[in-house]
């Protein structure tokens, strides 16, 4: 992790409202359709009051806002750090290839973590529309009625999917727990780069408790590489901004 500057913070801010903005505007559109469509298929979403309507838009607009969002700023801290840029792609091929080792049931198993929130959002549209389906079938409910129970169908089922959800969340966490305890360890250091030497970075360098101290000194050694590639690429930088300095008085 790197430390922001303002104009960074700046950028990251942009990117994040950038990210929100379209979710918005998507999420804002999926909702407007979802419910124009519906509207035509099923009474009991004409019979909605108007505010109901405007939940269920601004929800389906606010969930893909908070997505984008996320993803963009993600993405942001992704690419301005060439070290972090480095380190996921190295974690992205070695998650790729013990997928191609994994069962179908392990594949859709660890999808599922990784999108639990979706799911659980996801569901709960799904186990609503399921609800309204078959409360439908009652002629006898009117529609606040048929409403009120399907609503309380959707919380039955959704509460389930969040229960796993807990599930996932407490099992990765324990795991990841165990994984920086063995695997990883987070070294500091100043930026070359910064004249003022105030910057402090961070590297995630792979610990190699089962291969011994060597791989610690080769990954240690790497950073160290690194360091001096750069502080080398910023003083030839200053040497020709003087060379070109003398050579514009002379």
């Amino acid at each position: 992790m790197k430390l922001l500057t303002k104009e960074e913070e700046q950028a990251h801010y942009n990117a994040t409202l950038k990210g929100g903005f379209i979710g918005l505007a998507g999420g804002l559109v999926i909702g407007v359709g979802g419910l124009y469509y519906g509207s035509k298929r099923s009474h009991v979403l004409r019979s909605l009051t108007l505010p109901m309507k405007a939940f269920l838009t601004s929800s389906s607009a606010t969930f893909v806002g908070i997505i984008g969002a996320d993803h963009y700023s993600r993405e942001f801290e992704r690419q301005r750090n060439p070290l972090n840029r480095e380190f996921f792609e190295r974690e992205e091929a070695r998650i790729a290839a013990e997928r191609s080792n994994k069962t179908f049931t392990e594949r859709s198993l660890d999808w599922a973590r990784h999108e639990r929130y979706k799911i659980v959002f996801g569901s709960w549209i799904g186990s609503m529309a399921a609800a309204f389906a078959i409360v439908n079938r009652n002629k006898h409910l009117t529609g606040q009625q048929k409403i009120v129970q399907a609503r309380v169908y959707a919380q039955f089922l959704t509460l389930g999917v969040l229960v796993a959800s807990a599930a996932f969340e407490i099992a990765d966490r324990r795991k990841a727990e165990e994984e920086a305890g063995t695997q990883f360890e987070i070294v500091k250091y100043i930026d070359p780069a910064d004249p003022e030497h105030k910057r402090v970075l961070e590297k995630r360098v792979e610990r190699g408790v089962s291969a011994g101290a060597d791989k610690d000194d080769r990954a240690v050694g790497d950073l160290w590489k690194d360091m001096v590639e750069a502080e080398e690429a910023r003083l030839k930088a200053r040497d020709q901004e003087d060379h070109k300095e003398e050579a514009a008085q002379e």
